[in-house]
Order: C-alpha cells, then sequence, then structure tokens
C-alpha cells in the first residue's frame, strides 16, 4: 500500500494505490492545524495505517510560516562589519516606479543579529582567528536570554572554508544543548553574501515550525501503528525522509507545486508526452512549469515573500488565480480576479460557510461548467443561489447577465495564467506550440482549452484523477539530493584537474549523506558548473558529463560552455575570449524501485445526457458524461462535460477528446470556425 498525502491551501488530497487499485480522496484542509487536516485524510480513506508501507506527504507549512510570519523567534550571527547585510539587500527594486516600496522585511530583526570576531578571506586563509573566549562571554549569555529556538550562522566567506562556523555551532552546543544551529556552509556553500545569509536564516526560521510539524505527524502514525517509509517532498521535485527533512526544512518550501509537476510528468510519459507544460489550478493559485525532455526545468534561486533563496527549486511561476480567488472591482471600475482568495475557511460563497465575495468557483457553478451535484463526486454540497447573489453587483456594475459576469471574469483569469506560463516559456527560448498543456488541479482541466487557444497550443494531456495529481506526484517521486559550491577557476589547461577534484569532494559528500539516509546502492548523479565570460555578473548552468570526467579537456569545456551560453542568451564562446567556472552543484537520485500507476477511478460514474454550458458568451447544449465510462479510443467532439471524482475536464466547441489505453484524455485542436 502506498499513499501521497499533499495539504493545499483548500483541499487535502489522498491518493492510495495498492494491488486493488487505486482510492481518490479530496477533504477540506485545516489552515490552522494542517497535521490534523493530512491525518484526518488518511482516517476518511478507511486504509488500514499499519498496512501502509510508504507514505509520502506534501505540505504547505514551511511555506505560511515565512508568508504569515508564524515561524519562532530566532538569531542571526554574522561576522563583525556585517550586521545589516540582511536589512541592506541589494539595491534593486521589484516595483521600480512605486514611490513607497520597501524592501522585503527578513525573518530576523536587527536586534537579534549578533557579531562575532573572526575574518576569512576569499580563498579561505584565515586572516582573523575566531575570537572563542568572547563568543562564551558575551554572546552566548544573550542568545540565552534571547528565548530564540534557533539560530542561524553565516560568516564571511564560510563557503571557502566553514572552519569557523563549525567552532561556533559546537561552541553554542556545548553551553546550550539541543539548540538547533543552522550553518550557511551546511545549506549552500555558495558566494554572493547575502543570498547565502537569506537562505540560512530561512532555513532557521522554518527548522523548528517543521521539525514539530513531523515529530507530531510522525508521533500520530506510531500511535496508530505505522510502519513502514515516512517522506516529505522537497521544492526540487525530489524527496526525503522525514527524520533528513527537519535538518534540510527550507527545501520544503515549494513542495506541493514541485509533487504536481513531478505527477504531470510521470503520467504524460505513460503516452509518449516528454516536453510540457503543466497547469495546476488548485484553490489559491496557479502553477505552471515547463517540463523539457521529461525532466522539469530548475531553476538555482527563487524568492519567497521577496527573500532570496539560494537552492535548486524548480522553475515554477505562481499567479493568484485559483478556484478560490476573488473577483473584484478595482478604483478604476474595471474587472480583477485575485491575487487575494477566500481559501478554504470561508472559501468560495457556494461553499455556504460564510463567504459572501463571489471567486471563480462561483462563477463556474453559474455559468454551469461546475455541476453542485458532483462537486467532489456529490460528497460536498454547493449553494447556487449563494454563488448567484455573490456574483450580483458585479453583474450590475458592469450592465451583464450573471452568466456574462462569471464568463468574462473567467475569461481574465485566463488571460492571467496565460501571461504566467509565457514567462516561463516565451521568454527562456521555449515556443508553447512545441509543447503539450497537462492540466490538473481542481481547477486545471476547466480552463485548459482556453489556455491552450491563446497560446497556440494544439494539444491537451489530463491524467486521470487530475483533482489529485500532486497526491500522486508525491509518490513517483524519487528520492533525491543536491549539493553546491563555490570554486572560482579560470578554464585554462588545470582546469580539467579543479573540475575532477571538485567532483570527487561532492561525490563523498552526497555519498556520505545517502549512506546516512539508507537511500541504497542505487544511485544516479547529475554534476553542472555555473560558467561565465570574465567579467560578466552571473553565470549559465553547463551540465558536465560525468562518464566523461577522465578525458575532459579544457576545450571540451569552452565548447560546452559556448552551447549553453548561446541557448540563453544567442551567442556563444568566441576564441581568445576568457571564461571562468565560478559554482558547481552535484544532484543524487535515488529512483524508485517500482513506479506507481494511476488509472481511472471506477467508483464514480454519472448518466450520460446533453446538459445545457454558458460558453464564449452564449448558452450551449453539450454533453455529459464520466471519464470512466468512455471506450479507448474513441473520439469525443465538444462542447461536453467530463467528469470523475476530482476534477471536471470542459471540452469545449472546436476540441475532441479521446481517452488513451493509459486512461489519459487527450485533446486535440479541430479546425472549426464556429469555435
Amino acid at each position: 500500500m502506498r499513499i501521497g498525502v499533499e495539504v493545499g491551501g483548500t483541499f487535502t488530497d489522498l491518493v492510495a494505490i495498492d494491488h486493488t487499485g487505486v482510492r481518490v480522496l479530496k477533504v477540506p484542509s485545516t489552515p490552522r492545524n494542517p497535521d490534523e487536516g493530512a491525518f484526518n485524510a488518511l482516517l476518511a480513506s478507511d486504509v488500514d495505517i499499519g498496512e501502509i508501507s510508504d507514505l509520502a506527504h506534501g505540505s504547505t507549512v514551511a511555506t505560511n510560516a515565512v508568508l504569515e510570519r508564524k515561524g519562532f523567534p530566532i538569531s542571526f550571527i554574522t561576522t563583525h562589519g556585517f550586521r545589516d547585510i540582511l536589512t541592506l539587500q541589494r539595491h534593486g527594486r521589484s516595483r521600480i516606479y512605486d514611490l513607497e516600496y520597501a524592501r522585503p522585511e527578513p525573518v530576523v530583526d536587527r536586534s537579534s543579529t549578533f557579531e562575532v570576531i573572526e575574518r576569512i578571506l576569499a580563498d579561505g586563509s584565515i586572516a582573523t582567528p575566531l575570537d572563542e573566549v568572547a563568543v562564551e562571554r558575551d554572546l552566548i549569555p544573550r542568545i540565552k536570554a534571547g528565548g530564540y529556538e534557533a539560530v542561524a550562522v553565516c560568516l564571511l566567506n564560510a563557503y571557502t572554508n566553514p572552519a569557523h562556523e563549525r567552532a561556533l555551532k559546537a561552541i553554542i552546543q556545548k553551553h546550550i544543548p539541543g539548540f538547533l544551529v543552522t550553518l550557511s556552509s551546511e545549506v549552500t556553500r555558495e558566494f554572493r553574501e547575502f543570498e547565502r545569509a537569506s537562505t540560512t536564516t530561512l532555513s532557521a526560521y522554518v527548522q523548528p515550525v517543521m521539525d514539530r510539524y513531523i515529530s507530531r505527524f510522525e508521533s500520530r502514525l506510531d500511535q496508530s501503528g505505522f510502519k513502514g517509509r515516512f517522506s516529505v517532498m522537497q521544492s526540487n521535485g525530489g524527496r526525503l525522509p522525514g527524520e533528513a527533512m527537519r535538518e534540510s526544512a527550507v527545501t520544503a518550501l515549494l513542495s506541493g507545486p514541485a509533487a504536481g509537476v513531478m505527477g504531470a510528468a510521470r503520467q504524460a510519459a505513460r503516452s509518449n508526452f516528454k516536453n510540457l507544460i503543466t497547469l495546476d489550478i488548485g484553490g489559491t493559485s496557479t502553477d505552471v512549469c515547463v517540463v523539457t525532455a521529461g525532466k522539469p526545468q530548475l531553476t538555482q534561486e527563487f524568492t519567497i515573500d521577496g527573500l532570496p533563496v539560494r537552492l535548486p527549486v524548480l522553475d515554477i511561476n505562481t499567479v493568484g488565480a485559483g478556484g478560490g480567488s476573488i473577483i473584484w472591482i478595482d478604483d478604476g471600475g474595471m474587472l480583477r480576479v485575485g491575487p487575494h482568495s477566500a481559501g478554504a475557511e470561508p472559501g468560495p460563497a457556494c461553499y455556504g460557510r460564510g463567504g459572501k465575495q463571489p471567486t471563480l468557483t462561483d462563477a463556474h457553478v453559474v455559468r454551469q461548467t461546475i455541476r453542485p451535484e458532483a462537486f467532489l463526486g456529490g460528497r460536498m454540497e454547493i449553494d447556487v443561489e449563494a454563488a448567484r447573489a455573490a456574483l450580483e453587483p458585479i453583474a450590475r456594475h458592469f450592465k451583464m447577465s450573471l452568466e456574462e459576469a462569471a464568463d468574462s471574469a473567467i475569461q481574465l483569469a485566463n488571460a492571467n495564467i496565460v501571461r504566467a506560463i509565457q514567462l516561463i516559456s516565451t521568454e527562456r527560448g521555449h515556443d508553447p506550440r512545441d509543447y503539450v498543456l497537462v492540466p490538473y488541479g481542481g481547477a486545471g482541466p476547466l480552463h485548459a482549452a482556453a489556455v491552450a487557444e491563446d497560446l497556440g497550443i494544439t494539444s491537451i494531456v489530463v491524467a486521470p484523477n487530475s483533482g489529485v495529481l500532486s497526491a500522486y506526484g508525491l509518490l513517483a517521486s524519487d528520492f533525491v539530493l543536491f549539493d553546491s559550491m563555490t570554486r572560482r577557476a579560470p578554464v585554462d589547461e588545470n582546469a580539467p584537474d579543479v573540475v575532477r577534484e571538485v567532483f570527487a569532494e561532492m561525490k563523498k559528500r552526497a555519498l556520505d549523506r545517502a549512506r546516512m539516509m539508507k537511500l541504497g546502492d542505487r544511485l544516479d548523479l547529475t554534476f553542472v558548473a555555473d560558467m561565465r565570460f570574465v567579467g560578466q555578473a552571473f553565470e549559465v548552468p553547463v551540465e558536465l558529463p560525468i562518464d566523461g570526467l577522465e578525458a575532459l579537456e579544457s576545450d571540451s569545456l569552452t565548447t560546452l560552455f559556448g552551447e549553453a551560453h548561446e541557448r540563453v542568451y544567442f551567442f556563444g564562446a568566441e576564441p581568445g575570449k576568457p571564461v571562468e567556472m565560478v559554482s558547481f552543484r552535484l544532484g543524487m537520485t535515488a529512483p524508485l524501485d517500482s513506479m506507481p500507476i494511476l488509472a481511472e477511478s471506477s467508483e464514480y460514474s454519472v448518466e450520460r445526457r446533453e446538459i445545457d454550458l454558458f460558453l464564449s458568451r452564449k448558452w450551449r447544449k453539450g454533453l455529459l458524461a464520466s471519464r470512466g465510462t468512455l471506450d479507448q479510443d474513441v473520439p469525443m467532439s465538444g462542447p461536453a462535460l467530463l467528469e470523475d471524482p476530482t476534477s471536471t475536464l470542459l471540452v469545449p466547441l472546436g476540441w475532441s477528446a479521446r481517452r488513451d489505453r493509459n486512461d489519459n484524455m487527450i485533446l486535440t485542436r479541430e479546425n472549426n470556425d464556429d469555435a
């Protein structure tokens, strides 16, 4: 028995797979106590917890701790003279025309920032030894008196020589046993001081939160007789054992969206689709990602609440266009959708939980692209009149019918989603027309065709039980470790030796971690060098052939760099123009022994009949059917609503759908001028 449980902003999703088939479940999330919502999903599934062999979990706990500033108090220690590094940040502004712009607030205030006397130079040599006497005399009492739950340590140039950070950690834990100490040299051994300090403080900030969360969850599992493997999803598309995640909490900041991308990639690959644009529309937001040749695109840095995190994560772009996104009128009298959301509490007006503001879910109910009697497979009541009442002020303002107002809001949300996809595709050299769209989440299949049309995409792949594809992605993800370090070196005759030396060091460190986590002996490695022309401010990632490192030559390095640089900037290496290596990253993957198969649910069926749908500004006749009852490889032309227990697939006029032998629905654009 394998189970994936993913906690979203509105619903908690569960997928259970064993020899008897697939069971799926969606239950409302409990934002105040997300671990209770996750455990409630297990109880509601009627699964014998003692029979679970593999339990994978994804959660927004770490993300919410940062966004809502609900982490525990921490302190920050840095080199003497650098106390204000978190406050000064960078000179760039994310909103250059905002006269009231303020830099993002760090998670540590200045009064909780302390300095130590020490200095390591950029080459790793020690200019000023760590003053251990002053640490014990002055720093330790201040930490004890501060009531802190953890401390983040980021000393100058510790990425080249972590000796002082390690010594400082030993002193703190000697005087305060069991105290959580996060070192920058253990989180990210890369240069750029502010980014390294920000990543380290965020890691320390969420570590107590995740430690308590995982402890509570594991305790309840133990009390229920669980004896299997428990793992938690990371932002990089891989998972880690629960115990290891307590020390790598910062890697869980985007675990939910990452799980969905991995589930989409695995399921689409079964139908031989490798180039994908994933579209995850949940209750709160929309997440999009590009997958090329079966591999989701990675980025080496992302921001959360404006604060940089320097770690490998899936390159996911998020916009506030989920089912709970609020429809409103701005001060200029224009229609807007999101980014604010009704969330799980109170939720859309149609949920009947006290929500009064109109949302996208209400718009779909009014447009009849969501059937009240079929929501969550009929397990949740929907109030149609509440949805209509919430949208009435919008319709009155624009002198529209309720259906026209609902349709306009959905079109506006689609435009926001299209722009989000363009940011990670067209603007990064990927033509969306070369990809298929893979929608999932509760609302993804409802919006997919309209989004695809605007992008020129002609094929859509919709997985079975797409509303819980993120929970499936937890089970379909390998165990993954990433390590990074800065080592600047020119690309000359000595460069190949530097590459081999760094690879050997990083490989040993990664293998030691893999053994501690009991990840097994079957391990796949990737090795990437961040390279640039001398004088450039930023680098491009260059994947290096591990099997060919022994025979690697400097000319080969230059060629590989030139090819990577040309893909990004449209010009490559030039003869005589010096190139340098800056940082290195090693990825280690422990593949799953066997891949769980996501199949159609047979537990849900609906009478096949004709219904009315409001699409493209008018009422149209369409076909209603349940996905599981459709014959394989028999095309069906739209308009149609195809339902399963977790989501509804809208096939508009101008599109046809067929169910393939892997239970994926393949939508194809038809040549139809009336669409």
